[in-house]
């Protein structure tokens, strides 16, 4: 063989090795016949697909507080963007349920034709909705699912919540290691998979740690008399009980506990100013495993605190910071992309390491589901400060 055709040789193993090895990285762009970008033109409008409960039974506690959210981060980062390019939201309501957000989202991908899509807000739903936006190679993000493995069906869905496989095993290792309880019960609604998902995780962490589980009961969403339950657990005395529920049922639970005299605290996911608010002193004590506190201090958290009380008259919940969060985040991936391209998109998401939002320095993992540090707050004199 002579020298040219060595080096040619070389040159065309080099690259077949390369293209090899790009092709076994999941969330990279193919370097084969590469999507032509949608480079962003002065003075062009973005549109951003946007799915949120805006009626039905998630509707006060989370398709409010996200729209409120997405709007004031578009109002201020419109407000800041170069190049008068504007970004805008094409909004559909799920109605909190199932088939809502598989109507909304094929109605933005098929008619509006969206590259990317804010939502949607329950795990359920995005179990369901995830494979929709993955197939049509469309960019979703949820604000707020954590169940565990949705992000995981591919490369275009992603989600800034932390997982129940994050939160409660460092969540129980810090709680158990302060109040030292060995004996839980749990309670959880069996009809959403939130709730299934972290019951099942809190289960298998107590298990592990060698924490007793004295009871398990179940209630249905929409439930609104848990006293049969709680009776139940109050009379195998448990140290501990922890509560898995979307935001309509978390209050009942801490009030009906409160009335049977429950003494053993409440661990319950995802506790927000306003759960505490409804349950009034039913609520003191009670903990929770969260990536956000308003008591935080993380960058630009005070300011959004701050700016959200104000212009909606009420403090931010959890659900709002993720969403603030969300479109920050997306907000830097359109600028790292500088197109419109959904797989360009993709790829500048899949990119963020460290990137400073409210909820701290935030990542995401190789399957596209959230990184930064979760955080424990409990509830003194009606206020949800650092668990110590």
């Amino acid at each position: 063989m002579n020298t040219n055709k060595f080096i040619q040789f070389v040159f065309l193993f080099a690259i077949v090795a390369l293209i090899v090895g790009f092709s076994a990285c999941d969330r990279v762009s193919q370097i084969i016949k590469p999507a032509t970008p949608q480079m962003m033109e002065v003075g062009e409008d973005i549109s951003i697909g946007v799915v949120l409960p805006l009626t039905g039974r998630f509707s006060y506690a989370s398709g409010s507080p996200l729209l409120q959210s997405f709007e004031l981060a578009l109002s201020e980062i419109n407000a800041g963007h170069p190049n008068d390019i504007e970004l805008r939201f094409i909004v559909e309501d799920d109605q909190s349920t199932i088939e809502g957000a598989i109507a909304a989202f094929n109605k933005l991908i098929h008619q509006d034709g969206v590259s990317v899509i804010l939502g949607p807000a329950t795990s359920t739903q995005t179990k369901e909705v995830f494979p929709i936006a993955q197939e049509n190679q469309v960019v979703a993000i949820s604000p707020t699912s954590a169940a565990r493995g949705l992000s995981a069906i591919g490369d275009f869905v992603f989600r800034v919540a932390l997982t129940t496989d994050i939160l409660i095993p460092s969540g129980i290792e810090a709680t158990q290691t302060k109040l030292g309880y060995q004996r839980a019960a749990t309670i959880y609604d069996e009809t959403d998979l939130f709730s299934t998902d972290g019951d099942e995780a809190v289960r298998k962490v107590l298990k592990a740690r060698g924490i007793e589980v004295v009871a398990t009961e179940t209630f249905q969403g929409g439930d609104t008399n848990f006293s049969e339950q709680l009776t139940r657990i109050q009379a195998l005395d448990p140290d501990v009980i922890f509560v898995s529920s979307q935001p309509p049922e978390k209050p009942g639970i801490l009030t009906q506990g409160h009335a049977l005299g429950i003494s053993a605290p409440f661990i319950v996911r995802t506790l927000t100013g306003a759960d505490v608010q409804a349950a009034g002193a039913a609520a003191e004590g009670a903990m929770t495993f969260i990536g956000w506190g308003t008591v935080v201090d993380t960058p630009g958290n005070q300011a959004f605190v701050e700016n959200y009380t104000t212009q909606f008259g009420m403090a931010p919940s959890n659900f709002a910071a993720r969403a603030y969060a969300a479109f920050y985040i997306l907000a830097e991936a359109i600028e790292r992309a500088q197109s419109t391209d959904a797989a360009a998109l993709r790829d500048a998401l899949a990119s963020i390491r460290d990137f400073d939002t409210i909820l701290g320095k935030f990542s995401f993992d190789t399957n596209g589901d959230a990184v930064y540090n979760p955080k424990i707050l409990i509830v003194k004199d009606g206020e949800l400060v650092l668990f110590q």
